[in-house]
C-alpha cells in the first residue's frame, strides 16, 4: 500500500526533480515507511511506501527490471502473488525479494497486460517502458485503489490523490458540470472529477501514453461480460460460503498484523466470523460508538469480539476531536465530504494504527446483495405513483424517511428512478432549492445504465445494483481509501473479490432481496454462525447524527454561525441561497433541511481548509 505519482513531459523537457519530490511528499501519509524516485530525462516516477509485504529494503520502489527496460511504481496488494512463484521459477527467473511488486513486474515482462485477469488484488500502478518510450497506467477491477491524471501544458501528471497534481502546479479550478453533479448526486461519477484539468482512470481500465502525447484507454475488465459469460451456479449457498471464506483468507496475506473494522452490523461481523471459523488467532477489532442509541451498534460489536476471544478496541468522538477529524478528512478527501461519516472512519483508522497496519472492511456487501432499503422502492414502481398522490396526508411525510420516499416517488421515468436511487435529493428538490440549474450531463452514468438495461431489461432492482456498483460504490471505496490512508492504514474489502461480484450478478433475485433488509444469501450462510440479534438487527452502518452535532456540540454551533455567511454563497449556482435562513431552519429543529444543508456545510469546510491551500 502506497502513494504513487509521476511527471511525463510530452515536449521532451527534463523533469524537475524538486517538482517530482514535492508531488511525492505531499502523499507522505500514504507511505511513511520509505520513499523513492526515478528520473530519466522527460519521465519521473515517485513513490511513498507503507510496508505490508516484505517490509525489508528489498521492497523499495520504484522497482526496476533486471535489464533496466521497465520501471514500476505500485499501490495496493496482489493477494495471490505467491501462487505465481512456481511458474516464475519454471521460466528460469530468480526473485530477489518477497515483494508482490517484483512478482507483478516479472509477470508483466512475461505476459504484458494479459496477466491482469489472473491477478487477485487491489491495485493502481504505472510502468515506464524505456525501450518503447511509453507509459502505462492501470487500475484494479472495481477501483479500490485511486489513480488521477491531468494533461496540462504538454505534460502528463498522475498521482494517487489530486493534491499531488495541484502541488505540481496544475491549477485548481472547479468544473461547472462537476458542481452540477455535486448538487444532484453528491459526487462526480466516472472519469471526471469536481475539477477542470483532473480526471480519474476508470476502474478496470488501463491507459497507454507515448512520447508524442498519443493515448489510448482499454477496458480490461467488464462486469457485464463477466456476468453474461459466468457458468451457472448450481448450489448458490455452497458456492457463496466457500468463495466468501476464500476471499477473507486471501486478504489475510500480510507480513504485518491485520485487524477488522467492526460496526456490529451483519457485513463486518460476517468477516470476523469467517476469520474465527478459519481458526485465525489474535485478531484486533476496531469500533466507534455514538451516544445516541438509534445510531449505536457498539454492544453487538463488543459481544461478538469477546465471544470469539478476540481483542476489542473502541472510541467515541466528542466535540473537539470530531471537529479536528472533520478538518483532517476534508484535506485527505480532496473533495467536499459526501458520506458524512468520513471523520468517524478516520478516527477508527487512527485507533487501529497503534495495533495493526491493515484492516478488513465490509464495504460492498450492500451494493452486491441489495442491502439498502431504497432498493425496495423499485420492486413495484406502480406503488410509487400512488405514493406521489398522497402529499395531502401530513402524517405520511412528517418523518424524514417517508418524506424522502414521497419526494422520490415524484420521479417519472424508470431511468431516473435508477440514476437517482442513491441520491438524498431528487430533480424536483434541486429545482426548488437551487433554482433552475442544469441536470448534469454525465455520459458515464448513462453508459452504465445502458449496460444495466441490457443485462436486466425488466428488473429495476438489479439495474440499480449494477448502477451502484459502478457509481455509488466507487465513492465509498474512495472514502475508505482516503480515510484509512490518512492514518497510514491499509483497508481491504473481502466482499469485492471479483469471483463474488460476477457470481452474485447471475443469481436469482430471491438470494438478494428476500426479507426486509436484503442480503439473503449472506444471512443464510451466517445464521448458524452469528447470534440472531446480529442477523436481525436493524441496519445502521456508520450513520452519524449530524443534526445533533450541529445543535449540541459547541465547536459546530460556532461553525454553523460562520456557515451562515460563508463565501460559498457567492459561487455560481449558490448565489440565490440564503445561508442565514438555512441556519435558522436547522436551529428550529427542521430535520427535513439536513439533506440540503449538509452538502453545503461540507462544501464550506472544504473551501476553508482545502481550497485555500492550493489556489
Amino acid at each position: 500500500m502506497c502513494g504513487l505519482n509521476g511527471i511525463f513531459h510530452l515536449n521532451y523537457r527534463r523533469v524537475d526533480e524538486n517538482q517530482l519530490v514535492k508531488m511525492r511528499d505531499v502523499l507522505e501519509h500514504r507511505g511513511p515507511d520509505d520513499k523513492g524516485i526515478y528520473l530519466n530525462n522527460n519521465i519521473g516516477l515517485g513513490h511513498r511506501r507503507l510496508s505490508i509485504i516484505d517490509t525489508s529494503s528489498a521492497g523499495h520502489q520504484p522497482f526496476i527490471s533486471d535489464n533496466g527496460r521497465y520501471i514500476i511504481v505500485f499501490n495496493g496488494e496482489i493477494y495471490n502473488y505467491q501462487s505465481f512463484y512456481p511458474e516464475i521459477k519454471n521460466k528460469g527467473i530468480t526473485l530477489k525479494s518477497g515483494s508482490d511488486t517484483e512478482v507483478l513486474l516479472k509477470l508483466y515482462e512475461l505476459y504484458g497486460m494479459d496477466v491482469l485477469r489472473r491477478l487477485q488484488g487491489m491495485f493502481a500502478f504505472a510502468i515506464w517502458d524505456n525501450e518503447e518510450k511509453k507509459l502505462i497506467l492501470c487500475r484494479d477491477r472495481m477501483g479500490v485503489k485511486p489513480l488521477y491524471y491531468s494533461f496540462y501544458q504538454k505534460t502528463l501528471f498522475f498521482a494517487s490523490e489530486q493534491k499531488a497534481i495541484f502541488t505540481a502546479g496544475v491549477p485548481l479550478e472547479i468544473s461547472e458540470n462537476g458542481m452540477e453533479e455535486y448538487s444532484y448526486n453528491r459526487f462526480v461519477a466516472g472519469e471526471k472529477t469536481l475539477y477542470n484539468h483532473v480526471k480519474k482512470l476508470l476502474p478496470g481500465h488501463y491507459m497507454i501514453i507515448d512520447e508524442n502525447g498519443k493515448s489510448s484507454s482499454t477496458r480490461w475488465w467488464n462486469l457485464k461480460e463477466e456476468i453474461q459469460n459466468h457458468k451457472p451456479i448450481n448450489n448458490p449457498k455452497k458456492w457463496f460460503e466457500e468463495t466468501f471464506f476464500e476471499s477473507v483468507k486471501l486478504r489475510m496475506v500480510s507480513d504485518v498484523p491485520v485487524g477488522v473494522l467492526l460496526s456490529g452490523g451483519l457485513d463486518s461481523c460476517s468477516i470476523l466470523s469467517s476469520l474465527y471459523h478459519q481458526h485465525f488467532k489474535n485478531i484486533e477489532t476496531f469500533n466507534i460508538s455514538f451516544s445516541e442509541k438509534e445510531h449505536n451498534e457498539h454492544h453487538l460489536a463488543k459481544r461478538i469480539t469477546e465471544e470469539y476471544h478476540y481483542q476489542f478496541n473502541h472510541t467515541q468522538l466528542d466535540n473537539e476531536t470530531l471537529y479536528q477529524n472533520l478538518i483532517e478528512t476534508t484535506y485527505f478527501q480532496d473533495e467536499p465530504l459526501m458520506h458524512l461519516n468520513e471523520p468517524h472512519l478516520l478516527a477508527i483508522a487512527k485507533l487501529s494504527k497503534s495495533k495493526v497496519k491493515v484492516v478488513l472492511s465490509g464495504e460492498g456487501a450492500d451494493e452486491l446483495m441489495g442491502g439498502y432499503v431504497r432498493y425496495k422502492a423499485l420492486k413495484n414502481p406502480s406503488l410509487l405513483k400512488i405514493i406521489s398522490q398522497i402529499a395531502k396526508f401530513e402524517t405520511f411525510n412528517k418523518q424524514p424517511r417517508y418524506d424522502k420516499l414521497f419526494r422520490y416517488s415524484k420521479i417519472n421515468s424508470d431511468s431516473d428512478l435508477v440514476i437517482f436511487n442513491g441520491s438524498n435529493v431528487y430533480p424536483e428538490d434541486v429545482k426548488l432549492f437551487y433554482g433552475d440549474i442544469k441536470k448534469p450531463e454525465n455520459e458515464y452514468r448513462h453508459q452504465v445504465l445502458k449496460e444495466a438495461q441490457e443485462l436486466y431489461p425488466k428488473n429495476l432492482q438489479r439495474k440499480a445494483l449494477y448502477f451502484d456498483q459502478h457509481t455509488y460504490l466507487c465513492s465509498l471505496l474512495d472514502r475508505n481509501d482516503r480515510c484509512t490512508m490518512g492514518a497510514s492504514i491499509e483497508c481491504r474489502e473481502p466482499f469485492l473479490d471479483n469471483r463474488l461480484i460476477a457470481g452474485l450478478g447471475t443469481l436469482d433475485d430471491k438470494w438478494l432481496f428476500t426479507g426486509k433488509k436484503g442480503k439473503f444469501i449472506l444471512k443464510t450462510i451466517m445464521e448458524d454462525k452469528l447470534p440472531k440479534e446480529i442477523i436481525d438487527f436493524r441496519k445502521i452502518g456508520l450513520s452519524a447524527p449530524w443534526g445533533s452535532y450541529l445543535l449540541n456540540f459547541p465547536r459546530f454551533i460556532d461553525e454553523l454561525e460562520n456557515f451562515a455567511t460563508s463565501t460559498i454563497f457567492n459561487m455560481p449556482m449558490l448565489e440565490n441561497i440564503d445561508g442565514k435562513k438555512l441556519v435558522a431552519e436547522v436551529r428550529k429543529g427542521n430535520t427535513k433541511i439536513l439533506p440540503y444543508i449538509m452538502p453545503l456545510f461540507m462544501l464550506h469546510k472544504w473551501q476553508k481548509h482545502y481550497y485555500t491551500k492550493f489556489v
